[in-house]
């Protein structure tokens, strides 16, 4: 892990969680509080239903909120929607965009995820962009230019001035409890590195790169000790205040 960096981990609870969740959210804030003190920025992502809650129930134990998608436009006829001000205005910190599942279901484009990211910034928010390859793409060699790629065309070109985060998801990881190994791991993020200080000079070497594909309590502590792994993007393990704790105690 970069040391200079303070790490940040990100709790996307996808498609989960009624009201009831937020009372999860106060364990989780009781073991933040009463136990060693934290060593990372925390970020939970609920659904936008309760991100208002999520929010405040958060603030007083430094975890902060954010929103799982934003639409790139600020308002309109764009029904279902939400917009990176909406985000805000609820207590949002934070947004993911270009999740590799929204990529996948709703095709989502490097140049959608751009659009999303820029709009995130105009409103204050700090995007997470998601980059990653699919298993047909690893198994031919294709991962770290596909991941090249991805990020040339989904980071702004302002993502060095403004807390933009990269998370790494190899997509066959995702959900599956498979990961890579670590020097599989290694070898991406520091490829992200390269990409990220090649196109911002000074600004890429303090771009957070989250590494996101099912991290647990039993791997978290050996994925986190990699070099430019500075956090992680963690879906499942996010849900429960003791899984998440132990993950957030691995830093």
């Amino acid at each position: 892990m970069t040391r200079t960096i303070t790490p940040l981990i990100a709790g996307n609870w996808k498609m989960n969680g009624l009201r009831s969740a937020v009372e999860e959210l106060g364990e989780l804030a009781r073991l933040m509080t009463t136990g060693d003190a934290p060593r990372a920025m925390v970020v939970v992502c609920p659904p936008a239903t309760i991100l208002h809650a999520v929010a405040n129930r958060g603030a007083t134990s430094g975890i902060l909120a954010g929103g799982q998608d934003c639409h790139p436009a600020a308002s309109g006829a764009h029904t279902g929607d939400i917009s990176a001000a909406m985000l805000a205005d609820a207590g949002a910190q934070y947004v993911i965009v270009g999740h590799s599942e929204r990529r996948a279901t709703y095709g989502e484009t490097d140049e959608l995820v751009r659009a999303k990211a820029e709009a995130a910034i105009g409103a204050g928010l700090r995007p997470i962009i998601c980059v990653g390859e699919t298993e047909a793409e690893r198994d031919s060699g294709e991962a770290e230019a596909v991941v090249a790629a991805q990020l040339a065309g989904s980071v702004p070109e302002s993502g060095g001035e403004h807390g933009v985060v990269v998370a790494y998801e190899p997509v066959w990881a995702i959900g599956t409890g498979r990961t890579p190994r670590n020097e599989e791991i290694a070898a991406m993020h520091n490829r992200i590195r390269a990409v990220l200080v090649e196109r911002f000079g000074d600004g890429g070497e303090s771009v957070r790169i989250l590494y996101g594909g099912s991290m647990k309590p039993q791997n978290a502590r050996e994925i986190l000790a990699i070099e430019n792994v500075n956090g992680g993007l963690v879906g499942g393990a996010s849900l429960l205040a003791k899984d998440f704790y132990t993950i957030i105690s691995a830093v």
